[in-house]
């Protein structure tokens, strides 16, 4: 994909980095992660102001069944106007426009655990408190919230990287201004820590080894970021390929939220059951075009916030293509594929209730309209691990991972 170069880009990219500047926290040999005991009072304070800069004063604290703290936050007073370039924006509580065409058919059964202990007032949103033992895990602030791996879906594995692996759908030849997907979220298994598997779609523009822009959401599981094996809704983003900006959830300034009821990094129930009842997520992103040209994303058809379209360079105008599907890591741990599932961990030819799926695909083209695919492309890492069958429209795709025939 060609990359468009403008005046004055150097400056910007110097300016979105300045927020990017960490606290590193040091581990010991042995990877003991015990602050009793490998961290001294110096460290320990560094860690406590790390802890105050990420986490923002609650009007209102919630704790959730599943260990989760859930802090009401002034919609205000949120990390992302922490952003250089967003110092004086003025939050839009609501968008200007919605593209033609533009409905919310489903009617999901969604809930996420907190919602059992309460609710956050009318002018604040909720956020995932981050505890210390999350900063402990990450080894290093600079690492938290932010994509460790930067392997490009095609890439070849060695071993001492791990590998991205992907089975996904592509819309590819227009401008593009948004997408929908309904998506059936299960909890599949991972095999180590630092892996993570995922359901999610990709607005992007620019290239993979330049200055690629994207705009990111799903569920995941990712033990080394959430401390357990649980899926959870995120969001993401990067302005550089992934190697400077961008985060996780609200782990960095950027995104913009004004929803109340719907918690980044909180888990999402219920799970599918296999062969049983189905469950699908209904996620809309479009371009603002009729008032600053912000992303916003419909989650469940709540109008859950906005990417400022200030803070991309390329992605600040339109996407140039659109993915949909599963991502997971694989760290070839003693040489052999891992055992990490996606999707459903069943591959996609099982179809209705065993395989995973996305439904009610389709692109907000240069028209303003929403429409189907017509341009679509699939990938597959490997596909003998992972699969993806276009039905056009709709999708299954998943595996199991390490198999007879994925050694």
């Amino acid at each position: 994909m060609a990359l468009p170069c403008g005046n004055g880009r150097g400056w910007l990219r110097a300016v979105r980095m300045t927020f990017y500047l960490f606290i590193l926290i040091p581990m010991s040999s042995t990877g003991n992660r015990n602050s009793n005991t490998i961290f001294g009072e110096k460290q320990k304070l560094e860690v406590q102001l790390q802890l105050k800069r990420l986490n923002k004063p609650a009007l209102k604290s919630i704790k959730s069944p599943d260990g989760d703290i859930i802090d009401c936050v002034d919609v205000n007073k949120q990390p992302a106007f922490d952003h250089p370039l967003l110092k004086n924006h003025t939050i839009q509580m609501r968008p200007s426009s919605y593209p033609k065409r533009f409905t919310s058919n489903s009617k999901p059964t969604f809930t996420q655990p907190w919602h059992l202990n309460g609710r956050c007032p009318e002018g604040t949103i909720p956020i995932r408190r981050t505890k210390e033992e999350d900063l402990l895990r990450a080894g290093s602030a600079a690492n938290f919230g932010r994509k460790k791996y930067h392997t490009i879906p095609n890439a070849q594995s060695n071993n001492d990287q791990p590998l991205h692996e992907h089975a996904i759908l592509s819309e590819n030849g227009d401008k593009f201004y948004g997408m929908t997907a309904d998506m059936n979220l299960w909890n599949p298994y991972t095999q180590e820590a630092n892996e993570f598997s995922l359901s999610q779609f990709w607005l992007l523009n620019g290239a993979y080894d330049k200055d690629l822009d994207t705009i990111e959401a799903g569920a995941m599981v990712f033990e080394s970021l959430y401390g357990d094996k649980n899926t959870r809704l995120f969001l993401y983003w990067t302005d550089d390929a992934y190697q400077s900006t961008g985060c996780y959830n609200l782990l960095c300034p950027g995104f913009v939220q004004v929803d109340k009821q719907i918690a980044m990094g909180a888990r999402v129930t219920p799970y599918p059951k296999y062969g049983g009842d189905q469950f699908a997520l209904p996620f809309h992103v479009w371009k603002d075009v009729k008032g600053r040209g912000d992303w916003w994303m419909k989650i469940a058809g709540r109008d859950f916030g906005y990417w400022p379209s200030s803070i991309f360079s390329i992605l600040s105008d339109s996407a140039s293509r659109v993915d949909w599907g599963g991502e997971v890591i694989n760290s070839n741990k003693d040489g052999q594929h891992t055992t990490t599932q996606m999707g459903s961990g069943h591959f996609a030819e099982e179809g209705p209730g065993k395989a995973s799926f996305f439904k009610n695909l389709n692109v907000i083209d240069g028209s303003q309209i929403l429409r189907g695919p017509r341009n679509t492309t699939t990938f597959m890492t490997k596909r003998k691990c992972y699969n993806i069958i276009d039905y056009g429209g709709f999708f299954y795709f998943g595996g199991p991972g390490r198999n007879p025939n994925c050694p």
